[in-house]
């Protein structure tokens, strides 16, 4: 009953608070209700739209309320820019005021926080005046109608038009007023698109035209589509760069013209090139490069003769103590002797020498002299130790947890521009009980590692493999670590060790990880209760028990993450992310006589695990988008592991970046129904693990105000055993009947997007249950305004850091 009176109260205030939008509105102004584009058929509609310089402000439906406006005006309410600028007049004479003594008294401390803390007031007090304090900055003012824009709006929507081939193209607005709303009509009449006819290139330079040919099916200006000015924005940065690549280092875009012929009768147009000659020569130059010299910057107060300088492969190396390995740097180095000026290539080496993360900076710089170029390439060393101590709270699993890391890196270990790393971590981490509902931080883990990373393959070890995989970034990971979890069931304690490689492609689209060993000492400590409780799934036939036992985990695995259109950082652009997961536990056994492996003091395991995880990211318009994701697995225990995982590798369904609508690792598996508490409903106090996974998440964002971001989300999947689990009745997964048992929920979420970090809220709802009957799994319909969050546990909260996918 309060929950409702709660609710009630909450709309009754949004109700009186949607006027607001037209409220103390002056006589001649109008707020901005409603905007609509017509006739945009052929063009990007969504390009167009992108062009109007006022939209209405976003309103909730029905209640005409808009939180952005209502944030804002809690801002405007507490504003005055009189006293702000006042105040500001006041910090910077007080500043002034240290500024002088400090002249008379240099270097004092004291004096300097004053002045840099007055400094940091001025530049707070300089925001809060050009865009108003932080409700005002989150939120947004009313769209209060302003002709001139709408004429901006206009004149940009035409000349989008006649840049994208509609030369004919024409935009009339007009408006009509209810009350003091006004609404706005944006009218388009593409008319027909011109259609290149034909296209050529005019120059003096027989090697350019040559050059032109060869690459000619890379052009971007095809005959017999529509004329596109973008098309030739991108296709004079594409000559550009291909000339760079062949040796014109001194070559810009700045030479290429583009005269465009229309013929209006026959509605298409002819495209001429051309290429400039310079004013300085008949033709442009091509560059070989003649040297290269790379100077690592040595400490200013070195003794001259401890500054190293000796050729290695053509290249002259200067360094500081012979310090670091021309081997290695020589692999980063696609800047030859003898070769042609290669724009690529500089980027390349660039890229390369940044991705060893041992130089501060690397800078490349040429010298030339007639045809030739002298390449120096200048680099600072990165700082030698790094110790990075960190104390904060994360998210896991709805409950917060906080936690201690330090880490320590110590760069070009060996002298082969190796990285040695160290990390130490220890938290309370925010788990759900496996066997008990509720309860914060009931894990304390700790963990700790050491690892040197070497920039090279260790096998083969040749300098032809070295050079040959430089482009790649080939990096070797040997690591040993220990990590000790203490939760109310159990206590576990690993000693770990990895041996991994890892590399991308050129244009870090495909990343691939190799672990070539990946062993695990594992020691368990069970609670007799939840002992007692494996104990009894196993005299029913589950031996999940023995996944808690003492054991040895070993396994090679390979993972492969493609990249489509960088995912994740272009949000304008479709990008996709695949990333595909193969692992072998215990394969070294098959090769072994397995009576050697009857020591039951420790538990061996043999499996075949994999895993894909498939994500895509739609823009739909400026502020909306549709992101999808489908992910699968499944791990197959055989031979000595008496048909169990290891707990670690099993699969868990529901939580904050699963399905969102079950509490975290308690979905299924299949149509298993847990057994009822004394209230009757669901006892989800056990994780539920299982051999097979299948999930896919749809969620709807929009931008809403300001940091705030709005998401609607469907959540659909479930977890299955491969064989018949007799303590768990219907966990088997069953071609005729896995749809059935396919979990739906919905629901909304709401994220702070502050760039560096996403806070996220969402409310998960069951919509079904495959745990209920059949004929009584949609549970949808016990929403309601006297039970808006469902019946008790159908609604579940997560909070979250980052996006869900």
């Amino acid at each position: 009953m309060n929950k409702t009176k709660y609710i009630n109260f909450l709309l009754a205030f949004l109700l009186l608070s949607s006027c607001s939008l037209t409220r103390g509105l002056k006589e001649n102004e109008y707020l901005v209700y409603d905007v609509d584009l017509k006739g945009v058929e052929k063009s990007n509609e969504e390009k167009v739209k992108e062009l109007i310089k006022q939209t209405p402000n976003t309103r909730i439906p029905i209640l005409n309320f808009s939180p952005g406006v209502f944030i804002y005006n809690i801002g405007k309410m507490n504003y005055d820019s009189t006293k702000l600028a006042n105040k500001k007049l006041e910090t910077e004479a007080k500043q002034r005021a240290i500024e002088l003594q400090l002249d008379s008294i240099p270097g004092n401390n004291k004096l300097e926080r004053k002045y840099f803390k007055y400094n940091n007031r001025i530049e707070d007090l300089n925001k809060k005046l050009d865009y108003g304090n932080w409700f005002m900055r989150t939120g947004n003012p009313k769209t209060i109608y302003d002709s001139s824009k709408t004429y901006a709006s206009e004149r940009e929507i035409t000349n989008y038009l006649i840049n994208h081939g509609f030369f004919d193209a024409e935009v009339s607005t007009s408006y009509h007023t209810k009350g003091k709303k006004i609404y706005v009509n944006y009218d388009v009449t593409e008319n027909e698109g011109y259609i290149i006819d034909s296209i050529y290139t005019r120059s003096d330079d027989e090697n350019i035209y040559r050059l032109l040919r060869q690459d000619k099916e890379n052009n971007l200006i095809k005959k017999g589509r529509r004329y596109n000015q973008d098309n030739l924005t991108k296709e004079r940065q594409r000559v550009e760069d291909l000339l760079k690549n062949n040796g014109y280092y001194t070559f810009s875009k700045s030479y290429i013209e583009y005269n465009v012929y229309k013929d209006t009768l026959e509605k298409n147009v002819s495209i001429e090139q051309v290429i400039r000659k310079p004013t300085y020569a008949d033709r442009h130059k091509v560059y070989t490069i003649d040297s290269v010299i790379f100077d690592i910057s040595t400490p200013t107060d070195a003794i001259s003769d401890q500054e190293v300088k000796r050729e290695y492969d053509d290249i002259t190396y200067i360094m500081y103590q012979d310090r670091y390995s021309e081997r290695i740097i020589d692999s980063r180095v696609f800047i030859n002797k003898g070769d042609l000026y290669n724009k690529s290539e500089v980027l390349e080496t660039q890229r390369q020498l940044a991705n060893l993360d041992i130089f501060r900076f690397v800078n490349i710089a040429f010298d030339t002299l007639g045809n030739n170029i002298t390449t120096r390439i200048f680099t600072q060393p990165n700082q030698k130790y790094q110790i990075t101590n960190q104390l904060g709270a994360s998210i896991t699993e709805q409950l917060p947890g906080p936690f201690f890391s330090h880490s320590l890196r110590n760069r070009n270990l060996f002298r082969g521009l190796e990285i040695f790393e160290f990390n130490f971590r220890a938290g309370l981490e925010g788990v759900v009980s496996a066997t008990t509902a509720g309860g914060v931080y009931r894990s304390r883990e700790l963990s700790t590692s050491a690892s040197v990373i070497f920039p090279q393959f260790l096998f083969p070890f040749n300098q032809k493999a070295l050079v040959q995989y430089g482009r790649y970034n080939p990096r070797t990971r040997t690591l040993i670590g220990y990590n000790y979890v203490n939760r109310p069931e159990y206590i576990r304690e690993g000693f770990n060790t990895i041996i991994a490689y890892n590399w991308a492609t050129r244009n870090q689209r495909q990343q691939y990880t190799i672990n070539v060993l990946d062993a695990n000492l594992i020691r368990s400590n069970l609670d007799p209760a939840f002992e007692e409780r494996l104990l009894e799934l196993q005299e029913l036939g589950n031996n999940l028990i023995n996944s808690f036992q003492s054991s040895y985990v070993s396994s090679i695995s390979g993972q492969v993450i493609i990249n489509f259109n960088e995912y994740g950082l272009w949000q304008r652009n479709r990008s996709s992310l695949w990333r595909l997961f193969m692992e072998s536990g215990g394969t070294s056994i098959n090769f072994l006589n397995k009576e050697h492996f009857q020591d039951r003091s420790l538990q061996y395991f043999q499996f075949l695990k994999f895993q894909s995880d498939f994500r895509r990211y739609i823009p739909l318009s400026r502020k909306s988008t549709f992101a999808y994701r489908i992910n699968t697995g499944i791990g197959v225990p055989y031979g000595i592991s008496d048909g169990v995982l290891p707990y670690e590798k099993y699969f868990f369904a529901g939580g904050s970046t699963s399905i969102r609508a079950w509490q975290p690792r308690r979905l299924g598996p299949g149509s298993f129904t847990p057994a009822t508490n004394e209230e009757g409903f669901y006892d989800y106090r056990y994780e539920q693990p299982g051999e097979i996974l299948l999930e896919g998440m749809f969620e709807f964002r929009r931008e809403l105000f300001g940091y705030f971001d709005g998401a609607f989300f469907i959540d659909a999947g479930n977890i299955w055993t491969i064989k018949e689990d007799p303590a768990r009745e219907g966990a088997q997964f069953k071609p005729a009947k896995f749809v059935r048992d396919i979990a739906i929920g919905t629901g909304l979420g709401l994220r702070m997007d502050f760039d560096f970090l996403v806070l996220r809220l969402d409310m998960g709802i069951k919509a079904v249950d495959p745990a209920r009957p059949e004929g009584e799994r949609f549970i949808l319909d016990n929403i309601s305004f006297k039970k808006p969050l469902g019946e008790k546990g159908q609604t579940v909260f997560n909070i979250g850091i980052g996006y869900p996918f």
